[in-house]
């Protein structure tokens, strides 16, 4: 029974708060609680073979870049604490009987919250909106406790893990952690406390605890939840105090926020907090990073490739090999690839097989931890599907926001007998990925350009989208180079005119975007946005005389739109 957590409870009786609750004690006053970083350079485009599902996963890729996600990314601190009356159970942490919401851990304890009592007459995360409000109208900064007396003699240290077998929850959740033990003088053990069966231990775990902490060697203990502790230290994450603590604590994220469709500011909705997670890190995942890449700084990477295909083994864990996979690795090979698994590479193999990485293509998977590795040159490519880019896309983020690399998705297809019906996720799990003719042509054509390898194209909307793909990656320049290739094709195509012009303009050029946008105009003279896209440039370069036409062709042709421009916009109406 002590293994178990009794979810019936009231948030305040379940739920334990660091600055209210006693038995949580912080080392020292944490230096912030959040604050900005520069965002992540994530895309995701449709790589489906059938209409209907490219046209949903366009829909999604739109309403999370419009509605999900945020202009700059947001660093939480994680800080070392000492708990008293600890226990651990299944994959959670408990102070005086009640669930500590630490980080990734304390989300799924909210979201397990809201699936047990769903069936209750008060909602569940109505309850738990009311809860951590009350919080906030009462808790201070000042209020969480300070450890005033020195550690004990030997103290341990124990983390919560979510299992022992999942690589990505590993890294991402328990093994960064670690990285905060070198700020003291430590000499306990380190606990990692787990649910699942010993047996479903797999080798990385303690191989890459003593690759990157060889001085904690023989003090590393796995041990299988429940385990309870008069005094233990662990990591403590503030996610979740920014729904404890008062707004003008915390400091409000809404500046950040792209809109209040999902994200709902300090009211602790799920779809909030889902929102905060995807654009959130952890402090310890940059310690991770820079001591990972501290431990190969003489090592020597000469043997491992630069671009390479990630696999999975015959055989391995959750074997979900990608329909499509040997025509892809044919063509890659061409561009040098070579095809790995990261099964087959040591901890330190694999750290530095991302910190040299060209470019790395892989379907979706747990190996996707290792971007937080990559150099930030590096060009990182997910294949997946619809379920992937609604389930798991935004848990990869944080580790392209780390790392400052290029993460880029091609969502594909399901490889299943209807591969245009939606898995049940519950039963089905994760479905391995299909790529299709239509799909394999798109991802290869991306990457030859990414290389400066540029396919030739016959249609000009295969043109435009790559196009807009190379723009969206923030390769401008690439770009350039493929519209220049295909010059013939843009003659009288606005769409591919208006891609020029992003291009110009990512390659920070206004006067050439200025000429782009002006054909464009010329090409296709129904479309209002182009006058809108040519004021702004125009006024950007202080060029009168094409500002006064572009505004005053506005007012003639669109006076609607013209008018919703010159609202609050009083140099509008001085040139008409």
């Amino acid at each position: 029974m002590r293994n178990k957590i009794d979810f019936s409870l009231a948030p305040e009786d379940l739920f334990f708060d660091p600055a209210s609750d006693s038995g949580m004690f912080f080392l020292e006053p944490p230096a912030f609680v959040w604050r900005a970083r520069p965002p992540g350079r994530i895309e995701g485009f449709a790589a489906s073979e059938h209409d209907n599902i490219r046209l949903r996963t366009e829909r999604f890729i739109r309403q999370t870049r419009h509605h999900k996600t945020f202009r700059k990314g947001v660093e939480f601190k994680t800080a070392l604490v000492l708990l008293e009356g600890a226990s651990y159970r299944k994959s959670f942490a408990m102070v005086g009987g009640k669930c500590l919401l630490n980080g990734a851990s304390g989300i799924r304890l909210l979201n397990r919250y809201c699936w047990e009592n769903e069936e209750a007459a008060d909602n569940p995360e109505s309850r738990l909106v009311r809860y951590f409000s009350e919080r906030q109208s009462t808790n201070r900064l000042e209020d969480l406790p300070l450890l005033t007396r020195p550690l004990p003699p030997g103290v341990d240290f124990a983390i919560e893990c979510r299992n022992t077998f999942n690589f990505y929850h590993f890294v991402t959740e328990t093994l960064c952690h670690i990285c905060l033990l070198d700020s003291i003088d430590f000499e306990g053990r380190i606990y990692i406390h787990f649910p699942n069966a010993e047996d479903k231990t797999r080798p990385f775990v303690l191989a890459f605890v003593e690759a990157l902490f060889p001085h904690f060697r023989g003090r590393i203990v796995l041990e299988r939840a429940p385990k309870e502790y008069a005094q233990v230290l662990t990591a403590y994450n503030f996610f979740n105090s920014y729904y404890h603590l008062p707004p003008e604590v915390t400091a409000p994220l809404d500046a950040l926020a792209p809109s209040d469709e999902m994200w709902k500011g300090a009211e602790a909705t799920r779809s909030s907090q889902a929102v905060l997670s995807m654009n959130s890190i952890d402090s310890s995942l940059v310690k991770l990073r820079e001591h990972a890449l501290a431990a190969i700084r003489e090592y020597d990477a000469s043997q491992l490739p630069r671009r390479f295909y990630v696999g999975r083994k015959p055989g391995a864990s959750r074997d979900r090999a990608m329909e499509g996979e040997d025509k892809l690795l044919e063509f890659l090979a061409a561009f040098g690839f070579a095809q790995i698994a990261f099964e087959d590479l040591s901890p330190l193999d694999q750290i530095a097989l991302m910190a040299h990485a060209e470019v790395m293509i892989s379907p979706h998977g747990a190996g996707f931890a290792n971007m937080i590795f990559a150099n930030p040159d590096a060009l990182v490519i997910e294949l997946g599907t619809l379920q992937t880019a609604v389930f798991r896309w935004g848990d990869f983020w944080p580790l392209a926001m780390v790392s400052g690399c290029r993460y880029v998705s091609f969502f594909a297809d399901y490889k299943k007998d209807d591969p245009t019906s939606d898995p049940a996720f519950a039963a089905d799990g994760i479905v391995p990925v299909a790529l299709g003719r239509r799909g394999l042509g798109e991802v290869l054509a991306f990457v030859a350009a990414s290389l400066g390898h540029f396919p030739r194209l016959a249609r000009a909307e295969d043109l435009s989208r790559l196009l807009q793909q190379l723009v969206r990656t923030g390769q401008p320049d690439r770009a350039l180079g493929l519209f220049e290739a295909h010059r013939e094709l843009a003659r009288g195509q606005a769409d591919l005119l208006l891609a020029l012009a992003e291009i110009h303009k990512g390659l920070g050029a206004p006067h050439a975007e200025l000429v782009a946008l002006t054909e464009a105009w010329q090409a296709d003279t129904s479309r209002w946005h182009t006058l809108v896209q040519l004021i702004w440039c125009a006024r950007k370069l202080g060029k009168t005389e094409v500002l006064a036409w572009a505004v005053n062709l506005l007012a003639e042709l669109f006076p609607e739109r013209c008018l919703d421009l010159g609202r609050d916009r009083p140099w509008i109406r001085e040139l008409l």
